[in-house]
């Protein structure tokens, strides 16, 4: 949840250029330092009752929920690779990939962009981490991944350039190195259940009158969210389908 509230000042401050270091986080609208003591995350919100302590201006239930949603999706990550040693030895990676997502997905849904600023320096630092797994195969798989992926969405974006953002190009790469560092399976899973997630929502916004056939929909949530499917479990499918082939 701590990470969570760091989340929140990473996804108000990176599009708009500013440090995510400093200065401290202040109340929006009067500007007055936000105290300590109710800088702690999802209580600090609950004791302020939602509200500035100083102007008493309303303070969104956006960022408790942030911190709590971190805080479940670092749990649910530890569970899926906390069991053994060699899972133990990825948790850096895909708890920072969650991270990683979970910030990109919030800034898309506000901005519709991936910015630069975290997608780029996230393939080096996810590269290093994913190494510290020990698994030279895998590594060379996830490589692949992210080269596959991220050429098919190229394809995609050169071919219909209204379609998705250059910035989902990117992230397609990691999406494929994350997801097929596991298996073949997860990473077939984890790069189209994007596009049927994104689908999905489409017809369903077009049903209930809020959205049309021009509306831009932001396909980062999606694309990560169809990733971290298929890192959680769906991936099994993939595995069962390819397994099936191979008979």
């Amino acid at each position: 949840m701590a990470i969570g509230s760091f989340l929140n000042v990473v996804v108000h401050r990176v599009p708009a250029g500013e440090s995510i270091v400093s200065p401290p986080s202040a109340c929006p609208g009067c500007g007055h330092p936000i105290r300590a003591r109710h800088n702690v995350p999802v209580l600090g919100w609950l004791a302020l009752r939602g509200r500035c302590f100083d102007c008493a201006a309303p303070i969104a239930a956006r960022y408790p929920l942030v911190e709590a949603g971190t805080g479940l999706a670092f749990l649910l990550v530890a569970v899926r690779f906390g069991a053994d040693g060699a899972g133990l030895r990825l948790l850096p990676a895909y708890l920072t990939f969650a991270a990683v997502a979970i910030a990109l997905a919030l800034i898309d849904l506000d901005v519709h962009r991936l910015p630069d600023a975290i997608v780029l320096p996230s393939y080096p630092a996810l590269a290093v981490l994913l190494a510290l797994g020990g698994d030279g195969t895998a590594l060379v798989r996830a490589a692949i991944g992210a080269a596959v992926l991220g050429s098919f969405f190229l394809v995609v974006w050169y071919v219909a350039p209204g379609g998705m953002g250059f910035g989902d190009v990117k992230l397609s790469g990691l999406v494929g190195a994350m997801t097929a560092y596991l298996t073949w399976g997860t990473f077939l899973v984890g790069a189209f259940l994007g596009f049927v997630l994104g689908a999905v929502a489409g017809v369903l916004l077009m049903a209930a009158g809020r959205a049309g056939r021009r509306t831009a929909l932001p396909f980062g949530p999606f694309l990560v969210l169809g990733a971290w499917s298929a890192i959680l479990g769906a991936g099994g499918l993939g595995d069962v389908y390819l397994a099936s082939l191979g008979r």
